[in-house]
């Protein structure tokens, strides 16, 4: 198969090319000029001046299955994944029921997804108290990484690692060379902070200061230093933090950081009282933070943008800031989101293409997705980047239509979706289930 396009998004910028894909090894063979010819035999798929974007890989999401499959499954997370140009989604290890803390609980949630997986699955384990002589196995079993919180998670099976417990799996994950995630609130700041009960945001925002993130994140760079381990930051939301990751790696320190699509496309000025469907935490910041993080995305300090999607039904997300559930639902809107901030403060869809695909593929060591180059795998987003839609909350794949993008017009149409050659999703219309789940590859 040939796929042709004017606008192709390999790693070295955009190009007219043609991209020849080996259907049955699903790969890409070759990235070719634009009017070389077809070869005998072989399907043209001709997009005009539609992009070809490579697909994207999601790191961050909660697909809550099994045990909470009214809040998501992956039957609906990955539909919704391949509808928004998504064709690799890592999931987390909390909030379903039971938690990937063990080889056997890995080994229920695999079952699950294999039967039902649009997209090709990774799962991240979890660093829990107690849990210490768990982690060497589900490394050995291939998860990607380990997550862990500060601060109560939200929910009673996962529970927080205090600095004696979260120095004790640091150095037994680095011992194998081994990836922590970590959920970087200061739980001592955040007991400190005013309640955060009521409907007005501002008091909410309140509750989780930055000085909680910067506190967090300056003491897992003391300990990654102490201990040479390898350290990742989720959903970074203060933006100033980033000088301590920054100065931290000129020292050698291995440390990187993600952001979220509503960290970098809304602002706590706009969010309406009452409005718990923008509730997360941490939170969504002012508009100048906003614009810092842009800052740091463009000069390299953030290394990916992941969803963070974490949904739940719609009971959950009552009026009062304080008892809501905390999440931001956005797993099949991430790339028109991005695209719509990016382009309006000049960015390039290469840009998205690396924080969105390159980025976060290469952050869990996969080196078979995300570039169009040839050797990897041929997943591919089709993106119209000039045409518009309005979200229509109705119109989403995720389980429980609850996101703060209602009524949005955001920029890029998704045409299609293919995993490995196969098209796996027309015109937000997701096919037959044709996902694999994936295992850590061995670094070299």
């Amino acid at each position: 198969m040939v796929l042709r396009s004017r606008r192709v998004m390999t790693p070295d910028g955009p190009r007219a090319a043609s991209v020849a894909v080996s259907v049955a090894e699903g790969r890409i063979t070759a990235v070719l000029p634009y009017d070389t010819a077809v070869p005998p035999g072989a399907r043209l798929d001709d997009l005009g001046d539609d992009v070809l974007l490579p697909g994207l890989v999601d790191t961050h999401v909660h697909v809550n299955d099994p045990g909470r499959t009214a809040w998501e499954g992956f039957g609906s997370a990955t539909r919704a994944a391949a509808a928004g140009g998504v064709t690799t989604l890592v999931d987390m290890p909390l909030n379903s029921v039971p938690p990937t803390t063990t080889v056997p609980a890995l080994e229920v949630k695999r079952a699950v997804a294999r039967r039902s997986a649009h997209v090709d699955i990774g799962f991240w384990g979890g660093a829990v108290p107690g849990n210490v002589p768990e982690l060497r196995p589900l490394h050995d079993a291939g998860v990607l990484g380990f997550k862990a919180f500060l601060l109560p998670s939200g929910v009673d099976e996962f529970p927080p690692l205090d600095p004696g417990r979260l120095r004790s799996a640091l150095r037994e994950i680095a011992g194998f060379g081994g990836l922590l995630i970590v959920h970087a609130e200061d739980a001592r700041l955040i007991d400190g902070a005013p309640s955060p009960t009521g409907p007005r945001y501002a008091d909410f925002l309140a509750s989780r200061p930055r000085t909680a993130e910067n506190e967090a994140i300056a003491g897992l760079i003391a300990l990654a230093r102490e201990l040479d381990a390898r350290v990742h930051v989720l959903h970074l939301s203060s933006a100033e933090a980033l000088p301590l990751i920054a100065d931290a790696r000129r020292e050698g320190v291995r440390i990187t950081v993600e952001t979220c699509p509503h960290f970098l496309t809304l602002t706590a000025e706009e969010v309406p009282d009452g409005a718990t469907e923008f509730k997360c935490c941490p939170p969504i910041r002012e508009a100048a933070n906003q614009d810092a993080l842009w800052a740091g995305l463009a000069a390299g300090e953030i290394d990916c943008v992941v969803s963070d999607h974490s949904p739940c039904t719609a009971d959950l997300k009552v009026g009062d800031f304080g008892r809501a559930w905390g999440g931001i639902s956005s797993l099949q809107l991430g790339l028109p989101a991005v695209w719509t901030a990016a382009r309006r403060r000049g960015h390039t869809l290469h840009d998205v293409a690396r924080w969105m695909s390159s980025g976060p593929a290469a952050l869990v060591g996969l080196d078979r997705k995300g570039a169009i180059e040839p050797g990897r795998d041929a997943d591919f987003a089709v993106l119209a980047p000039d045409e518009t839609f309005t979200v229509d909350p109705a119109a989403l794949h995720h389980r429980n239509q609850v996101t703060a993008y209602a009524g949005r017009t955001l920029y890029g149409v998704v045409r299609s979706t293919w995993l490995r050659g196969r098209k796996i999703a027309d015109h937000g219309t997701p096919t037959d289930p044709t996902g694999r789940l994936l295992e850590r590859q061995a670094r070299t």
